[in-house]
């Protein structure tokens, strides 16, 4: 009778398939810087006339830390003002370590800038949303991005500025 091995091969060894499947494994997350401002404490906690304007910009970075390892970091800088005063200023850069493995190298790019950030957008949320809630104001609940029009944007926006420093030179 014959048996069909599936998992690890001889000795608890992996097998391989000549095609191993694409992997993006998350190594670690974490804060790594965190600031929230009150400035104009008590006053914009007890004269709350008005829902704040709040404006959000969000950026997401990557580096090389090795052979298919990459730290991201994601930030997030949100501001809401009051009649042109600000009310709070939160910052925050939630970083991320990440593994690739066996993905084309043109793939790589979207991995790591659009997955990667999709995958800890919602705990960096929630990291804004209690910085916001203990800062005495309501919590920010950000909408959900779209990382992959980010990245397109920013794509966008440096060649366009590369078109420009070489029309100059």
């Amino acid at each position: 009778m014959a048996e069909d091995m599936t998992g690890n091969g001889v000795d608890g060894a992996p097998t391989t398939s000549p095609s191993e499947p694409q992997q993006l494994i998350l190594n670690a997350q974490y804060i790594k810087d965190l600031s929230f401002e009150n400035p104009r404490a008590p006053q914009t906690l007890i004269q709350q006339t008005a829902q704040p304007d709040v404006e959000i910009n969000v950026d997401v970075k990557a580096r090389n830390m090795g052979p298919e390892v990459f730290e991201v970091v994601l930030t997030i800088n949100a501001t809401a003002r009051a009649q042109g005063e600000p009310v709070f200023l939160v910052e925050l850069a939630y970083g991320s370590v990440v593994t690739v493995k066996n993905a084309p190298a043109e793939l790589v790019p979207a991995l790591v800038l659009v997955e990667t950030p999709r995958i800890v957008f919602p705990f960096a949320r929630a990291v804004i949303a209690n910085a916001t809630r203990d800062g005495g104001f309501p919590p920010l609940m950000i909408n959900p991005i779209d990382f992959g029009e980010l990245l397109r944007r920013q794509q966008a926006d440096s060649q366009a500025l590369g078109s420009a420093n070489t029309a100059l030179v």
